[in-house]
């Protein structure tokens, strides 16, 4: 699913060579039968999934590629509910959270293929599935976090390989759940969740995650560039650390690097700052997004993590939510994700109006609509392909 450099230019240039032997047959030769003359019929050729993404974008309009670019949430277990939702919200993804899981993975199926309102072009279906203390499918009960740190590389495969079958088996398409942070302070709140307090320790079993999950469903690294620099809780205010570039790149990178080698197709940007390197939350950063991309030579989906939080973390620089969103889609991210309540006034996000608010930004030029495009045609060949698998 990860986009090569060069393959659409090829696959263009293969379309225009087909096309330019598609001329006029020669002239039937004296005392040949009309059979024979008869040009022979050109086969016509097989559209690409760069062909269909490539069509499905000129086809929509700004605020459909905007709205491609939200991965929303909505309470409840009801289908009709959330097949409305999506409906009407137009969204390119959906996070499972523990309100919409009614029971067994055999009962979430159901629940969510309701989220599916186009099914040429299903959405991105994402959950928070690490294991221990964040859990949404109750049936998992493997090992995680801290248990994995001090069992060998391979028990971390084997554990993640069993969870993404529950995921797969639930009709969700995206896990949240590979922790690439790094700590050996016991009293970060990320203590609990990671794969190993060092970061080659935490590497290895980054991994082999991202192998056990591989072929079941998409692998998402968290939180980039890694919440284990800072103690603090980036759902209550905005951590920040001065680590120095050289001492982030020869440690805390280590498994985020290690997890996109091995074929990790998402990476999720932490709210939080290093400012040796920006001072914007990394969420917002459009120099981060550019390490991850060029120093890591990542081509997944960047995502980030939930925008409600910096809208909630009390730092007033962050209370205004279409502020967030516009500074996260210029940053470079490719999907914005927002745990709503059922009430927009209790989130203080109503996905229409910050939809007008973005198409607005488009329209004055805030947004590149280039970079949305960007963003919008590596989120449409993943779920292309999600659906070609499927």
């Amino acid at each position: 699913m990860r986009r090569r450099a060069g393959t659409r230019a090829l696959a263009a240039a293969a379309l225009a060579a087909v096309l330019a032997g598609c001329g006029s047959a020669p002239a039937p030769t004296p005392g040949s039968s009309p059979e024979s003359a008869r040009p022979s019929a050109s086969p016509t050729p097989t559209p690409t999934p760069e062909d269909e993404a490539s069509a499905r974008l000129a086809a929509m309009t700004v605020r459909q590629k905007l709205a491609a670019m939200l991965m929303l949430h909505y309470p409840g277990t009801d289908p009709a509910t959330l097949t409305e939702f999506m409906r009407t919200t137009e969204a390119g993804g959906f996070i499972v959270m523990g309100d919409n899981v009614a029971g067994s993975v055999a009962d979430q199926a159901p629940i969510t293929a309701a989220l599916s309102v186009d099914p040429s072009l299903p959405p991105l279906v994402a959950v928070d599935q690490e294991g221990g203390i964040v859990s949404r499918l109750r049936e998992d009960v493997h090992p995680a976090g801290r248990e994995l740190a001090i069992l060998p590389p391979e028990a971390t495969r084997d554990a993640f390989a069993a969870r993404a079958g529950l995921i797969q088996q639930a009709g969700i398409t995206m896990n949240f759940g590979i922790i690439a942070d790094t700590t050996e302070d016991p009293s970060s709140f990320i203590a609990d969740r990671i794969l190993g307090p060092t970061p080659e320790e935490a590497a290895a079993r980054v991994e082999q995650a991202v192998a056990g999950e591989r072929g079941l469903v998409m692998s998402t690294l968290k939180h980039f560039p890694g919440h284990g620099v800072t103690g603090a809780d980036s759902h209550t205010s905005v951590p920040e650390s001065d680590i120095p570039w050289d001492a982030w790149r020869a440690g805390p990178a280590i498994p985020f690097e290690r997890g996109i080698a091995a074929g990790a197709e998402a990476v999720m940007f932490g709210h939080l700052r290093l400012t040796a390197v920006d001072a914007a939350p990394a969420s917002l950063s459009a120099r981060w997004h550019e390490i991850l991309r060029s120093d890591l030579a990542f081509d997944g989906l960047a995502v980030t993590d939930d925008m409600l939080m910096l809208q909630q973390s009390g730092d007033p620089q962050y209370a205004d939510p279409l502020s967030n969103a516009i500074a996260a889609v210029v940053a470079g991210n490719d999907l914005l994700v927002y745990v709503l309540a059922a009430d927009p006034a209790v989130s203080g996000v109503d996905p229409a109006e910050l939809l007008d608010g973005l198409e607005a930004a488009v329209a004055d030029g805030t947004i590149p609509e280039a970079s949305v495009d960007e963003a919008v045609t590596r989120l449409l060949d993943v779920r292309i392909a999600l659906r070609d698998a499927g």
